[in-house]
């Protein structure tokens, strides 16, 4: 008869721990994979530089990427952020461990003659109370509530880490293309500067031969027209370079006074417009897994799922256990003697019945948000693969307007030394000499702009990958310094 209760015993505390453990596995919740979209398959193997602006091979550039990086207040901003989520993330964990507090306390009372209990004889109805003790709370997570809110905090934490990553990687990408917006208005400034010294000895050649009488005055006014239409394309192009300029110092993250008067420096101006990176053929096979935007959204549509696991987990009991110990004495010496000891156990369960649909409303509330992460997930997937689309395309139009905008240079140059040796011979007037040198001179200033939208393109295609991969440089056709259009 013994036996067969304790066998009974043995099964039914089998049969309560299976319970117990199959109510946890359903309570440990893992965040399911990201829903993935029918996406393009990648198709070249790069290795992945996160310093990508160093296959530009211009310490200048590198030098103010740097300082940005170290600087630049976004990036600044985002970093206290991450510092935020990481503290919110120990609070979380907090909540895990149980809470011990200490407390400590005196005091003396005196209790009513009319309404309290009769004062004790040769004692008075005054008396002291100390006392000091030990206090600690538990709650007991069965359900998985608090894990699921740390859970949650810590994909937070990798949430904001990937938003830093993806504000770093757009702080580089602009400064890298504003320093070649300014590196092109310091080139269109030298041939426009080049030119004007041409124009300067045109008038002066058109000047003395009207005053010989060889030429007209139609021709001297046409040069001088020249001359002055170069020097307005000259103040243009400062202005341009000025607030380039300020523009970058701010990027960078200087002082005030600093952004008021930039003073960026720069590679030599022919050089800078020598080289750049060449392009892979195809996109990654890991670009969603390089994109700092792509995991933040990855990382908050999993920090959603542990909100909704969080939320329901209030519908189930919470189990509260409570302990004290310590000693109370109605005299401070004796306060630490045997018989001043006291101590409490306790535990408490609470079971929601009626909330007025609180904890209904809260899970749908974490569900909704969780539908939001999908979404917004989804959303980024797609614009990270039209940016890639977009780059490679306007890479292949840079890359080509380029080579055209060069040959229209050599040609137009070309043009111009014949247009000189018919003028001289006196086969053709002088008009033909202007127009050949304004042809040339916009031509100058096209391949200028051609060149920084190339560049920008390749910028471009970093930023849409995620970061840059390691290539070897390629020469731009760019062997002689930058001509100017005489």
């Amino acid at each position: 008869m013994h036996d067969a209760a304790t066998m009974r015993s043995r099964i039914a505390t089998r049969l309560l721990a299976l319970v117990l453990a199959g109510v946890l596995a359903a309570c440990a919740s893992t965040p399911p994979a990201p829903p993935r979209p029918d996406t393009p398959a990648g198709n070249a193997e790069v290795v992945i530089s996160p310093r990508w602006w160093t296959a530009f091979a211009d310490p200048a550039l590198n030098a103010l990427v740097d300082e940005a990086l170290a600087s630049n207040l976004d990036l600044a901003l985002a970093t206290a952020r991450v510092d935020e989520a990481r503290a919110q993330l120990a609070i979380a964990r907090s909540f895990l461990f149980p809470e011990v507090s200490l407390g400590a306390g005196g005091g003396r009372q005196q209790l009513s003659r009319t309404t309290g209990p009769q004062p004790i004889p040769g004692g008075g109805d005054a008396f002291n109370s100390f006392g000091v003790g030990l206090n600690a709370a538990y709650e007991v997570d069965l359900w998985g509530r608090v894990r699921s809110g740390r859970n949650a905090a810590g994909e937070l934490l990798a949430a904001s880490a990937f938003d830093r990553d993806a504000i770093t990687l757009s702080v580089a990408a602009e400064v890298a293309r504003a320093y070649f917006t300014l590196v092109s208005a310091d080139a269109e400034l030298l041939v426009l500067r080049d030119t004007l010294a041409t124009r300067d000895e045109a008038v002066e050649l058109q000047r003395e031969r009207y005053g010989a009488g060889v030429s007209s005055e139609f021709e001297l006014r046409s040069a001088e027209a020249e001359r002055a239409t170069v020097v307005a394309d000259i103040a243009i192009a400062t202005r341009v370079q000025k607030t380039i300029a300020s523009a970058l110092a701010t990027l960078l993250g200087r002082s005030p006074r600093d952004v008021y008067v930039p003073a960026i420096g720069r590679s030599d101006v022919a050089r800078a417009a020598a080289t750049v990176p060449p392009v892979p053929a195809g996109l990654p096979s890991d670009l969603l897994a390089q994109r700092p935007d792509v995991r933040r959204r990855e990382a908050q549509l999993a920090a959603a799922h542990y909100r909704v696991d969080e939320a329901r987990a209030q519908f189930f009991p919470s189990i509260v256990l409570t302990g004290a110990y310590g000693s109370e004495s109605a005299a401070l010496g004796s306060l630490f003697s045997g018989p001043a000891a006291v101590w409490a156990l306790a535990a408490g369960l609470t079971q929601p019945i009626f909330a007025g649909g609180r904890i209904v409303a809260q899970t749908d509330e974490a569900k909704a948000r969780r539908d939001q992460a999908t979404v917004a997930y989804l959303q980024t997937v797609q614009t990270a693969f039209r940016e890639a689309h977009d780059a490679f395309v306007a890479y292949s139009s840079a890359r080509d307007g380029f080579a055209a905008q060069t040959e229209r240079r050599d040609r137009l140059t070309e043009a111009l030394a014949l247009a000189e040796l018919r003028y001289k011979s006196g086969y053709s007037p002088y008009l033909e000499v202007l127009d050949a040198q304004r042809g040339l001179l916009r031509a100058e200033t096209d391949r200028i702009i051609a060149a920084r939208e190339l560049r920008s393109a390749i910028v471009d295609i970093n930023k849409s990958l995620g970061g840059g991969w390691q290539p070897p440089l390629q020469d731009l056709q760019e062997t002689a310094p930058l001509a100017s259009a005489r």
